[in-house]
């Protein structure tokens, strides 16, 4: 159960949600059948090593309602309120969407990052609304509304979902605590837009570390978040504090030391142009670079070639980061295995 009632949503959010947030790709057993309790609990407490304040629970990988409720109730348990749980709305219908946050509230979420289904093809904005808004009526946690490319929706107005369509859900719906502004990408119009318009009203974010610890030594930035941030160790959360302690220069001096990851992470984030689905194989063999369990994954997922891997290995040692020196065979079979 959330630590606060609706209507307290966005008050709480202000309050407490100061850090980044990154992702938890669910484990699976070596036979795909199951998931890997061992493998998620060690993936939860390295989430808190590297301190991280919450995280995504992901939920694009093939996994059912239930086996979703099963990963948000171990997460839970192992965090035990160290680290904040993201649920992830991203099923394949309202109904399945509704049926998944009600479960995740249940078993110990405590925000929601909605998603829209590949199926979802709306021609308004007001068809937009009244999906997030139905969505939001029937859960009590907080959510982050996400607007991006992914979703499609840039042939009703450049910034995917209209801003229009945003303030009017921000006036309607009150427990929208956070806008993870996206819009218009690869440019950062979207975020501007809805920082001038909404910063006053909701926390508003920019997920992705190149941009968004940059513009957090200009504009006050609480939260970071989500993103596949832990492929850079313990790095986005401590530049994130020295900038928030004020110590900026110092920040951008360590941003430029992981410079070489974060190009060779711009590359993976390029296979997303022509799929419009973020590339999980990758995201989860960098958090495996980094301690995390690794392990294999349900189809259909993108998969992930040898040039791919040395490439975000290789980067990582340029960049003073560390990585495993497990060989990446190791990865398929997981820390955890089960």
């Amino acid at each position: 159960m959330a630590e606060y009632k609706k209507k307290e949503a966005r008050e709480w959010a202000r309050a407490k949600m100061h850090g980044i947030a990154n992702v938890i790709i669910p484990s699976y057993t070596h036979d795909l059948q199951h998931l890997n309790e061992r493998g998620i609990r060690h993936d939860v407490r390295r989430e808190i090593e590297l301190g991280f304040w919450g995280t995504l629970l992901v939920s694009e990988t093939a996994i059912t309602v239930e086996e979703y409720g099963d990963f948000v109730q171990w997460a839970a348990d192992e965090a035990k309120g160290r680290v904040r749980l993201i649920h992830h709305a991203a099923f394949n219908t309202l109904e399945e969407n509704i049926r998944a946050v009600q479960l995740a509230e249940r078993n110990g979420a405590e925000l929601i990052l909605l998603g829209y289904p590949s199926n979802f093809y709306p021609e308004s904005g007001e068809e937009i609304y009244d999906y997030t808004k139905a969505f939001c009526d029937e859960t009590n946690l907080g959510v982050i509304l996400f607007p991006v490319p992914l979703w499609g929706f840039e042939r009703l107005h450049p910034a995917g979902i209209p801003p229009a369509i945003i303030r009017k859900l921000v006036d309607d719906v009150p427990n929208i605590v956070c806008i993870k502004a996206e819009g218009g990408m690869p440019t950062l119009g979207g975020f501007v837009d809805t920082w001038l318009t909404l910063s006053d009203k909701v926390v508003v974010t920019f997920p992705i570390e190149s941009e968004a610890l940059a513009l957090a030594t200009l504009v006050p930035l609480q939260f970071i978040g989500t993103s596949n941030s832990e492929y850079y160790g313990p790095m986005v959360p401590r530049l994130f504090n020295m900038i928030r302690d004020g110590q900026k220069e110092k920040a951008m001096e360590l941003y430029w030391q992981y410079h070489p990851a974060r190009m060779a992470n711009e590359q993976i984030f390029a296979s997303v142009k022509g799929a419009h689905f973020l590339h999980r194989m990758a995201w989860k063999y960098q958090a495996w670079l980094q301690g995390f369990n690794g392990g294999p994954l349900r189809q259909p997922t993108m998969r992930l070639h040898e040039p791919q891997m040395k490439s975000l290995r290789n980067a990582l040692i340029a960049s003073k980061l560390d990585p495993t020196p497990l060989p990446d065979r190791d990865y398929w079979i997981g820390r955890q295995p089960a």
